[in-house]
């Protein structure tokens, strides 16, 4: 269970995969795919108890005044009822005024669901929610954008289809999907109904084969082990093809952080996992790639890290060699 945020969380709050009914179920957080997979366990879970569900949406923006009440009055039959809203931060003042009248007594065998993306809009009603009005619950959908927290998605699909996944594999299929969520989720049930139950680095390396962040790590490999002309002839070709450059940075500098996160620890790679919040195997491979490095060399590679990125977006008239300075600098481990 997630931690409560504020003193004024006094219901609980859950991860995506714990979602379940509650009388009140607040879907909060940017990340859409998390958020809908929220909704949908939450609606599974109610028609698994009670077929005859209803089911209802309301698009809080254009809502009118009553509306929730309607939908949630008792029918001729009483069927059990599950009243879906979207777009709670971007509530109409008619739905603000009903929702909270509402969450001070909800309807009995009527679950309502409010997802809210963010933003001040409807903070009122997420107060008198999160302050235990409605006997409700959170579910908190936050974005998953951090290279480590995609790898660590990647690691619970895979887990969550009963498939094992080596860490390379992972991290490949992470760095190849790099946009939303939901077509990395997409990729990970797709190996599995292809390959099986069991994902290697092959097998994502042939299902990923043409992908641009792919070759990504391809290039970070070979200049985080050193092997400079590997890594600018891999660069060149990926650059030739028309291969966003981009990614390709933000494959180098994932390993430049993890380098830096491990340079100069103490203690086994276990200790140091637990320490700085990695996987083993991550912390190994940083501390045999961080071999060789100096303190302000390393700096250096952060603070280039940033420059580079600067003039990718813009900051410069030639942002590919910028980029290739970039990677002769870290195959060279900062000694030019």
């Amino acid at each position: 269970m997630a931690a409560a945020r504020g003193a004024k969380n006094r219901i609980p709050q859950l991860e995506w995969a714990e979602a379940a009914p509650a009388p009140i179920v607040l879907v909060s957080g940017p990340e859409a795919f998390l958020a809908d997979r929220a909704v949908q366990a939450v609606r599974e879970a109610l028609r698994a108890a009670t077929p005859e569900l209803e089911v209802h949406d309301i698009d809080a923006a254009s809502y009118a005044a009553g509306e929730l009440f309607t939908i949630a009055s008792p029918s001729l039959f009483a069927e059990p009822r599950l009243i879906r809203v979207e777009g709670v931060e971007k509530c109409s003042d008619a739905f603000l005024e009903d929702a909270k009248r509402y969450v001070q007594q909800p309807a009995e065998d009527t679950t309502l669901v409010l997802r809210h993306a963010g933003g001040q809009r409807g903070k009122a009603l997420l107060d008198l929610v999160r302050g235990g009005a409605g006997d409700g619950v959170e579910i908190v959908c936050p974005e998953i954008k951090k290279d480590q927290d995609r790898l660590g998605f990647v690691q619970a699909e895979f887990r969550r289809l009963g498939a094992q996944v080596t860490p390379g594999a992972a991290r490949m299929l992470a760095a190849a999907y790099s946009g939303g969520i939901g077509e990395l989720a997409g990729a990970c049930a797709q190996l599995v109904s292809d390959v099986g139950k069991r994902i290697s680095e092959a097998e994502v390396g042939r299902a990923t084969e043409g992908r641009v962040e792919t070759t990504g790590f391809k290039v970070a490999d070979a200049a985080t082990a050193g092997r400079g002309a590997d890594a600018l002839v891999l660069l060149r070709q990926a650059l030739s093809t028309g291969t966003d450059p981009i990614p390709i940075l933000a494959a180098v500098n994932m390993k430049v952080r993890a380098m830096a996160r491990v340079y100069g620890a103490a203690g086994s790679g276990g200790q140091l996992a637990k320490q700085l919040g990695m996987a083993p195997w991550q912390v190994d491979r940083a501390l045999r790639e961080v071999r060789g490095w100096r303190e302000e060399d390393l700096a250096r590679a952060v603070d280039l890290a940033a420059e580079t990125e600067w003039r990718l977006k813009g900051g410069s008239r030639d942002p590919e060699y910028a980029l290739e300075r970039y990677i002769r600098f870290i195959a060279a481990k900062g000694r030019r």
